[in-house]
């Protein structure tokens, strides 16, 4: 009888890591930018029916990078804990705070467990508060730790050097359009230095928009609402872009 091959827990471990990091770093970058009347979600994604953004409940978005199964299934659990919360309790006992530590349990034990590989995935959960103050942005690495983010947080192939970009430009109080001009810029930046043009129709962006009037304050930005913005002195919030293309139809 053979001797069992040994690997170290630690060295298992990091293999896992690397595993994990090789699958997610091969998917496109995406940022998650807080605006004045918001969080703004940017992503390069020429698919317009696979969507990297989405909503989970009122206030709350969810936005990830790597294996497109593999973060759906996440997404679909995390809309079934955030409907059976609210329904039990009450709506506003769903948070992003809870959301992510249901997430990072998941991911956790799939990471750590030896009978399953880990998921190539790095996920975003942000929840608008009433105020600026008040909005949360949790990142979510494979191996379900919770990273506090402030301001602005990129996940995906080039995270590391869009971090690095977006935390030496990113200012409070940024309108709109000033926002997604700046998440664009940074996702335009290859990592020898150069840049790339991103034509509109290859961007995925979405809003949690404060001040929408419905309760729910997810919306996608499309169309000619999405031209507008990235056009100079073009509508500053997703409310006067929604209201200045209904006004065209």
């Amino acid at each position: 009888m053979s001797t069992p091959f040994y690997v170290s827990p630690q060295q298992a471990m990091a293999d896992r890591a690397e595993y994990a990091r090789k699958g997610i770093a091969r998917g496109r970058s995406l940022v998650v930018l807080q605006y004045a009347d918001g969080i703004v979600f940017v992503g390069e994604n020429p698919s317009r029916a696979l969507h990297k953004f989405s909503e989970i409940y009122d206030r709350i978005g969810f936005a990830a990078a790597g294996k497109y199964n593999e973060y759906e299934n996440l997404r679909i659990g995390g809309v079934r804990y955030a409907d059976l919360r609210g329904y039990t309790y009450d709506r506003d006992d769903v948070t992003a705070r809870g959301l992510a530590n249901v997430y990072a349990q998941t991911l956790g034990t799939i990471f750590s467990s030896a009978a399953e590989k880990p998921y190539e995935v790095e996920l975003v959960v942000a929840e608008v508060g009433e105020t600026p103050e008040g909005d949360q942005i949790y990142r979510l690495p494979h191996d379900g730790s919770i990273v506090d983010e402030h301001g602005s947080v990129a996940v995906g192939g080039n995270a590391e050097q869009i971090s690095s970009y977006l935390d030496q430009r990113h200012q409070d109080g940024m309108s709109l359009a000033e926002a997604l001009k700046l998440a664009v810029q940074s996702l335009s930046r290859e990592p020898n230095g150069g840049e790339r043009e991103i034509p509109a129709e290859r961007l995925e962006v979405a809003v949690l928009d404060r001040t929408r009037p419905q309760q729910r304050k997810f919306k996608r930005i499309v169309g000619r609402q999405l031209a507008r913005l990235l056009e100079a002195g073009g509508a500053t919030t997703a409310t006067e872009a929604e209201e200045s293309a209904e006004d065209e139809e």
